[in-house]
């Protein structure tokens, strides 16, 4: 998968998340998970495009730490957001598939920085 790619995967990841969280119900819980799902749902996409300019090795490194911070993050809201039955797990599935593959993606990419690193 080209960097391309991977920014076009995460942008759309980010619009199935803004989606998502409008069709949220009305209530405090939802709204509070929501917001925390928002930020860190679209923050994937906008730190893989800082990976992307990254001005070393050791930077492109760091960025993909926070990339996958926030991947993570996200599925920790996302099962929330099933467990207190603001949402439904099959509503809830092909994102968190999404997300899960896309935070496997970005750990080989950091590990694989990593070990080149000390080649």
């Amino acid at each position: 998968m080209t960097r391309e790619d991977m920014k076009a995967r995460t942008k759309a990841y980010a619009n199935r998340v803004v989606k998502l969280v409008q069709a949220l119900p009305v209530n405090e819980a939802a709204r509070m998970l929501g917001r925390q799902l928002l930020r860190s749902g679209t923050s994937v996409g906008a730190n893989y495009r800082a990976v992307c300019r990254a001005k070393s090795r050791a930077d492109f490194i760091n960025k993909l730490r926070i990339v996958e911070e926030e991947c993570d993050e996200s599925l920790f809201w996302m099962e929330l957001l099933v467990d207190n039955n603001l949402i439904t797990a099959a509503r809830m599935k092909d994102l968190m598939t999404e997300g899960n593959e896309m935070l496997a993606i970005i750990v080989a990419s950091a590990k694989t920085a990593r070990t080149t690193e000390r080649a």
